[in-house]
């Protein structure tokens, strides 16, 4: 089952593992994204970021097994590095977690990104990807942590033409 879902740049951290867990608890992590399960040292990394059951997938593997995760009757957070691969996953998968809220976290300054707020800026394909996955039912919040959240969706949606 799935206890939480978020979208972090940095996919596995010592503050989604540990902060994270505090407020929803879970057995292991699922990383979705298909450069970090396809390169053996990066995926190894992320998986001694925790000491938790930790998996990192591309998306097709996640497809794959993706109704093995909700029957499983361990908690998993689900967390893919940008808003685009989440989209994959809810939207276009059809994916059912059985929970309605994914939070934003880290999302580093770049070129043609668009800064909502504290190490959290957005470019127009990812705010795309926001505005389907908001489409489909789920509350999109903007959170590094969960009492420093910025706002959800609606507040932001209108600074990329929507």
């Amino acid at each position: 089952m799935i206890s939480f879902i978020r979208i972090d740049d940095r996919m596995i951290h010592g503050q989604t593992v540990t902060r994270w867990s505090l407020e929803y608890p879970c057995d292991g992590l699922i990383a979705v994204n298909d450069a970090a399960a396809s390169d053996p040292i990066l995926k190894q990394a992320y998986k001694s970021a925790s000491d938790k059951k930790t998996f990192v997938w591309t998306l097709d593997h996640f497809k794959d097994v993706q109704q093995r995760v909700l029957d499983s009757k361990d908690r998993y957070f689900l967390i893919t590095k940008n808003p685009q691969d989440m989209k994959k996953i809810l939207v276009d998968m059809g994916f059912k977690p059985g929970m309605d809220r994914v939070i934003v976290g880290p999302c580093n300054d770049r070129p043609n990104a668009t800064k909502l707020g504290n190490n959290q800026s957005i470019t127009q394909e990812e705010a795309q990807a926001l505005e389907d996955i908001a489409n489909a039912g789920y509350t999109v919040e903007f959170a590094l942590l969960k009492e420093k959240s910025i706002g959800e969706w609606p507040k932001f949606r209108g600074q990329f033409g929507f």
